[in-house]
């Protein structure tokens, strides 16, 4: 009988331990997320912008929005492919909500202008918000509405379905972290950060 209940309250220890390990994965894995596409020019500076944002949980840069299947960097930037360079954010709804990265994102490109971005032009460099469900578009399409109250010119970004997306190759990611002093040297001399603060003055998001 001694055996039997010794038996008995191992096996109890056991289940509880392995509920427990279970618990652990389960927390680990609990955290739910979602995803966003944006298109903002180089996708180098739309990584490093979602980067800083509180509540995301990754970023990786790639292409979407073309018709050609596994498409290159050197395919890509011929503007031939019909994709544009996006970056796609994993974010946590708990941490910082849809409606807050429209706001960066809108705060951090030049809606006003079509194929092109600061120094890079082309239609692989357009700005586009590619939504994942209906509510994603109703969000996107009612910030942009917003926008074009503030300015008198047309906001030219474009709100799309999500399509395909292809993950650029490694070189390209976390390129401001990898190439720091590039990276800078191509921001400055792109003009970005001077074009952003003639449309939205001095306090970018």
């Amino acid at each position: 009988m001694k055996s039997a209940t010794l038996i008995e309250s191992l096996g109890i220890v056991f289940l509880a331990l392995t509920g427990i390990a279970y618990a652990a994965q389960g927390d680990g894995k609990g955290t739910e997320t979602a995803k966003a596409v944006f298109a903002g020019g180089c996708f180098w500076s739309v990584e490093l912008l979602f980067d800083k944002v509180d509540g995301v949980v990754s970023t990786v840069s790639g292409f979407t929005g073309g018709t050609k299947k596994n498409p290159t960097y050197n395919e890509v930037v011929t503007g031939t492919t019909g994709h544009a360079e996006a970056v796609q954010v994993t974010y946590d709804p708990k941490k910082v909500s849809y409606e807050k990265l429209l706001d960066v994102f809108w705060h951090n490109i030049d809606p006003l202008t079509s194929d092109g971005q600061f120094c890079d032009f082309g239609n692989q460099y357009r700005t586009a918000i590619f939504y994942n469900d209906k509510t994603q578009k109703r969000l996107a399409e009612k910030s942009q509405k917003a926008l074009q109250r503030r300015f008198k010119q047309p906001i030219v970004t474009e709100i799309v379905a999500a399509s395909q997306f292809y993950p650029a190759e490694d070189y390209h990611q976390d390129f401001h972290l990898r190439n720091p002093v590039r990276y800078q040297l191509y921001r400055a001399a792109c003009g970005r950060d001077r074009r952003l603060e003639e449309i939205w003055g001095s306090k970018q998001k």
